[in-house]
């Protein structure tokens, strides 16, 4: 080694240090940024159809479109990510919801929006991405709490989002919540661009586009089924027919991704004991959490005439998620401190029965907010320290070339856990709503509870079942040929 070479030596490895110091913050930030902007649609519903005069219906798909788009798209941003255009697939995505963003807040029609919130909802599927940036270009030390953060944020981001959204509605209208979206994405392109790394040499990832058409048709009908709930009550044949249909969809895309050289999701990796028993969990555990973070905002928004409930206003409800927020970051940094002591599928076990808690307060104590609040911080606890111990449990047999796309899957599950849990809250109060009445009896919000610590007692059951069945020897995935 020369001299020269020696000098310079240290000088790369201060840079790196430094690299790596600003690279983390820029992925903790575009994950809150896509999940906050996702989420976008959740307080704007009822301003939108006034602003745009259509129905509610038709405005709940402001927050259902960017839903399905980034259910579809994290997929194949997963199979991409984990190949070596990583920094362009990211880039290009960002920009798309720039442009999505802008269609939000210039003065077009109702359906443009629709565009603009689909072009959005891709963003969703970046965070996967931003695991994969992470485990390929940071220290284990630090790789390992940094995608749990990552995996925190992109669920927290809700609570970040809704009261600002709420609060600039309230002053300026839907375009003005939209218009906060198209700065912060606009920032966080420009973040990516100046801190993104390319993907390390020798990677490939060639996109099978016939298993993604087939994924992403069979995931839109799922999803779709989920979010139109009258269409079970009201034209049952219809819902049947489609249920059967996505069905086959998905049946047909798993045999393709079996025969195909390059799949879009390893689904012999997804059989992986430590991979299934995770999917499953994030699923039924994914719905509950949904289920209880529904249930609460819309009790708290209730008025008063109903013989229950807050009467709280869009922006005020939206406050009610700080402690979610708050407490499912502080779940989030404390589970990696714990992760050194417990194993990942008990820290799940640990979560379930958390969020079953909250769950069990909401049922038997909500005739005062400071209650309601209660509830909220325990669902956030719960939901952080789920987030971040989930990702570990993933990754531990995954190899690091298959971290964007063994993720992505994961995040699929939790979309349609997320649209189940929102479905079946539904037409349970849907069922105890009195004939003539537009609002639900109290109890229907304690069935709901109980259904949703049904649903925890099952994630807790299936996370405890794999920490028995895991063991340290567990052999790690063998990555896709080609």
């Amino acid at each position: 080694m020369t001299a020269d070479q020696a000098h310079d030596q240290p000088m790369s490895a201060a840079l790196t240090r430094s690299e790596s110091r600003l690279l983390v913050p820029a992925l903790l930030f575009i994950a809150l940024v896509v999940a906050a902007v996702g989420s976008l649609g959740t307080p704007l519903i009822t301003s939108v159809a006034t602003t745009f005069h259509v129905s509610l219906d038709s405005a709940q798909w402001t927050l259902t479109i960017a839903l399905l788009s980034g259910a579809v798209a994290t997929p194949v941003l997963g199979r991409l990510g984990a190949g070596p255009h990583r920094r362009a697939t990211i880039l290009a995505t960002l920009a798309i919801v720039v442009v999505g963003s802008a269609l939000t807040v210039l003065p077009l029609p109702f359906a443009w929006l629709l565009v603009g919130r689909a072009a959005q909802g891709v963003g969703l599927g970046l965070t996967a991405l931003m695991m994969g940036v992470a485990r390929d270009h940071l220290p284990e030390q630090r790789s390992a709490p940094t995608i749990a953060l990552i995996s925190v944020v992109s669920i927290i981001g809700a609570g970040v989002g809704y009261p600002l959204a709420a609060l600039l509605t309230e002053f300026g209208g839907p375009r003005a919540a939209y218009g906060l979206g198209l700065l912060v994405t606009a920032i966080a392109f420009v973040t990516a661009w100046r801190s993104m790394p390319a993907a390390p040499e020798g990677r490939s990832a060639r996109v099978n586009v016939t298993g993604a058409l087939l994924l992403a048709g069979g995931l839109l009908l799922v999803l779709f089924l989920a979010g139109e709930r009258s269409l079970w009550s009201r034209h049952l044949a219809v819902a049947v027919t489609l249920a059967v249909a996505a069905v086959l969809l998905l049946c047909v895309w798993a045999v393709s991704e079996l025969r195909t050289k390059t799949p879009l999701v390893d689904v012999r990796a997804v059989r992986h004991p430590a991979v299934a028993g995770a999917n499953i969990a994030m699923f039924v555990g994914g719905s509950g959490m949904y289920l209880l973070l529904t249930l609460i905002t819309r009790y708290a928004q209730t008025p008063h005439s109903a013989g229950y409930g807050f009467g709280l206003s869009t922006f005020v409800a939206g406050l009610v998620l700080i402690p979610f927020s708050v407490l499912g970051f502080v779940a989030g940094k404390l589970t990696q401190r714990v992760r050194e002591r417990i194993d990942g599928p008990l820290l799940l076990a640990g979560s379930a029965a958390i969020v079953g808690g909250g769950f069990v307060l909401f049922a038997t104590a909500r005739s005062n907010l400071a209650e309601l609040l209660a509830a909220m911080g325990v669902l956030g606890f719960g939901v952080g320290s789920f987030s971040a111990a989930m990702p570990g449990v993933i990754l531990a047999v995954t190899p690091k070339s298959e971290t964007s796309s063994a993720m992505s899957f994961n995040y699929v599950v939790r979309s349609v856990g997320y649209a189940l849990g929102s479905a079946i809250g539904g037409l349970i109060l849907a069922a105890g709503t009195d004939t003539g009445r537009l609002l639900p009896d109290d109890d229907a919000y304690t069935t709901a509870a109980l259904v949703g610590v049904a649903a925890m007692a099952i994630t807790t059951l299936t996370s405890l079942i794999l920490a028995r069945r895991r063991s340290p020897e567990t052999s790690p995935i063998t990555p896709p040929s080609g």
